[in-house]
């Protein structure tokens, strides 16, 4: 986002917004002290926005006929040039789910963080460190791709996009992909080290870009992130509440805890290195 015009809080900018969004301008407000701030979502429409927001400080109509009709925004046009990292995640979480689906355990088995296997009427597990000395490296990063039912899968990527998608179009793709690694390992690691090694899922990531964009909104509010406070109370809250007794008996008792915290911890690291190095700047 990018910071574009202070407005006054007592002035009515409805008619502004509803300008903008029918030109297809991506853009939201946000309240500094008593202005209220107008951010740009596509520097390239800047142009195009100052001359809406002029004609609307005159009083002038807002859309005229030689206007240029909006254009519907496409993947290639809109999503994927603005977070093309973050769309690519979320479909590769559902071709792996969608694989689990038709191939089942085979899949389970490759991505696990350790090699599983039944033998007779027993589970066999394998060890993190042969894992690695054969080469298996991927195993530290690739339970993050398993989901294990629909719900799962649905909540996962609604926040990777959410969340993905801040961090892409605002810090960049190779931040993403920092972030996203540094948290995806780390949130297994800390699964792993409990002794549980059938686990899976993005949300020790999701975490993690909770973190990350809150701090980033809270220690640099022009950064242009931001996240709404009641978000940030809910996912706390049900972070802390799937860790209680009262879990399990309303079917949330089999939750990977330990990867959801150390996903946070890892994000909130980032999240204040970023935040620093931004305002020592």
């Amino acid at each position: 986002m990018h910071k574009v015009l202070m407005i006054p809080r007592g002035i009515d900018t409805r008619a502004l917004r509803k300008a903008l969004w029918a030109q297809r301008i991506g853009h939201r407000f946000s309240e500094e002290g008593d202005a209220q701030v107008l951010w740009l979502a596509d520097p390239r429409q800047h142009a195009q926005m100052m001359q809406i927001i002029e004609r609307w400080q005159r009083g002038d109509p807002l859309v005229q006929d030689d206007d240029p009709p909006p254009v519907a925004a496409s993947w290639r046009r809109g999503a994927l040039a603005e977070a093309p990292l973050a769309a690519g995640l979320l479909a590769l979480c559902l071709v792996v789910f969608a694989l689990m689906a038709l191939l089942g355990d085979r899949v389970v088995a490759w991505l696990t963080i350790v090699p599983v296997s039944v033998v007779g009427n027993s589970l066999n597990v394998g060890s993190l460190a042969d894992s690695l000395a054969g080469g298996q490296v991927w195993r530290l990063l690739s339970p993050a791709f398993l989901h294990f039912g629909w719900m799962h899968l649905i909540f996962n990527m609604l926040w990777l996009w959410y969340f993905g998608r801040q961090v892409e179009s605002l810090h960049g793709s190779a931040r993403l992909a920092w972030v996203v690694a540094i948290s995806a390992v780390g949130s297994n690691l800390a699964q792993y080290a409990t002794g549980t090694v059938l686990f899976g899922g993005m949300s020790g990531v999701d975490y993690a870009l909770l973190g990350y964009v809150w701090l980033m909104s809270r220690r640099v509010p022009q950064s242009g992130f931001f996240v709404p406070t009641m978000l940030v109370v809910f996912m706390l809250g049900w972070m802390v509440f799937t860790m209680t007794d009262l879990a399990a008996p309303v079917g949330f008792g089999n939750v990977a805890n330990e990867a959801h915290l150390g996903g946070l911890l890892l994000g909130l690291a980032c999240g204040w290195l970023a935040s620093w190095r931004a305002r020592s700047q």
